[in-house]
């Protein structure tokens, strides 16, 4: 059985773990709690990175980050499942796929600054950088939500796990100014029951 090295609280392993479900693919894959504060976790032997998710094959061959493992699972599952074929399609998940990392990236870089250095350390221009990529993404997503289709593709799966993961660490503050992603979000969770599923463990 795969292996897949997880944290509850990672919005990049539960874009991998809302793939598995929606690819049929759940329950050939372990999933396997990570301490990325301890050095004896073999994730740093697993993944030079130190980083997770990983994907740990039946032969022992890793994949990692989130985006080459929802490709191979996509692959596994017999392709253009949620990875469009078509290359219009293909490209518009993948650039949506991009802009929601990006924003999970700089929202990440906020949390860890606040929680790994003393406040009179904090570089306020630095934060304010990170805080202003947010809100230029945002923006751009609300202008125009993707039409969210009958099996999600990696774009919309990506910016489900950005809407949830801001409202974990954010206090779900982007609902009041952004009605149309709110209500994106909304059909995106009745639609994709693994969405609730993978509801974050802070």
């Amino acid at each position: 059985m795969m292996i897949l090295r997880s944290t509850g609280a990672s919005p990049f392993v539960r874009k991998v773990r809302i793939a598995m479900s929606l690819l049929g693919l759940a329950d050939k894959i372990e999933v396997r709690e990570t301490d990325l504060n301890d050095p004896a976790d073999l994730i740093r032997v697993q993944n030079p990175l130190g980083k997770i998710p990983a994907l740990i094959l039946d032969d022992g061959t890793v994949y990692y980050d989130s985006r080459v493992i929802v490709e191979y699972l996509d692959h596994l599952a017999g392709g253009g499942r949620i990875v469009p074929r078509e290359a219009k399609a293909r490209f518009e998940a993948l650039r949506l796929q991009a802009l929601c990392d990006g924003l999970l990236e700089a929202s990440l870089l906020i949390v860890y600054e606040n929680r790994y250095r003393p406040a009179d350390k904090h570089v306020q221009a630095w934060l304010d950088r990170q805080a202003d990529k947010v809100t230029r993404g945002m923006a751009v997503l609300e202008a125009a939500p993707p039409p969210l289709t009958a099996v999600p593709d990696i774009g919309q799966i990506a910016l489900a796990c950005l809407l949830g993961y801001r409202d974990l660490r954010f206090g779900g503050t982007w609902r009041k100014d952004y009605p149309r992603l709110l209500a994106w979000h909304d059909r995106f969770a009745a639609q994709v029951p693994s969405f609730a599923a993978t509801k974050f463990q802070a």
